[in-house]
């Protein structure tokens, strides 16, 4: 399965999520869906986030140039929100994965599928 295959079909086929993406440590994107131009740069911002809160605590997190609140996080997961939409992204061993979920989809479902897929990698060694 290609990693846009996971993006398409373990991600968004859900409708638990409406934009996606998984890029590596570095920022990197390695696939994404469509209309989601996430950066390298914010991707990299993020990456670092998991170790050091406060920079996503002070800045917020964005992504495809939209400033989202940060709310919560641990060296695993981050999540922010800002109106109706939701982030929720998932560290793995070499990658992360960006999603993004908009009302009526509950935190709590984008949260199940991201990590779901993230734990699925972390068992490939990804």
């Amino acid at each position: 399965m290609s990693w846009q295959d996971y993006v398409d079909q373990q991600l968004l086929a859900t409708r638990c999520v409406t934009k996606a993406a998984i890029a590596g440590h570095d920022g990197s994107v390695w696939a994404k869906s469509e209309n989601f131009n996430v950066s390298k740069e914010e991707v990299a911002k993020i990456v670092q986030g998991f170790d050091k809160q406060e920079i996503l605590t002070s800045s917020g997190v964005t992504l495809a140039g939209n400033r989202y609140i940060y709310l919560s996080g641990t060296d695993r997961v981050i999540r922010a929100k800002l109106g109706k939409v939701g982030v929720h992204c998932m560290k793995t061993a070499q990658a992360v994965v960006v999603s993004l979920y908009e009302d009526p989809i509950q935190p709590q479902q984008a949260a199940s599928v991201v990590e779901k897929l993230g734990d699925y990698l972390i068992n490939c060694g990804y």
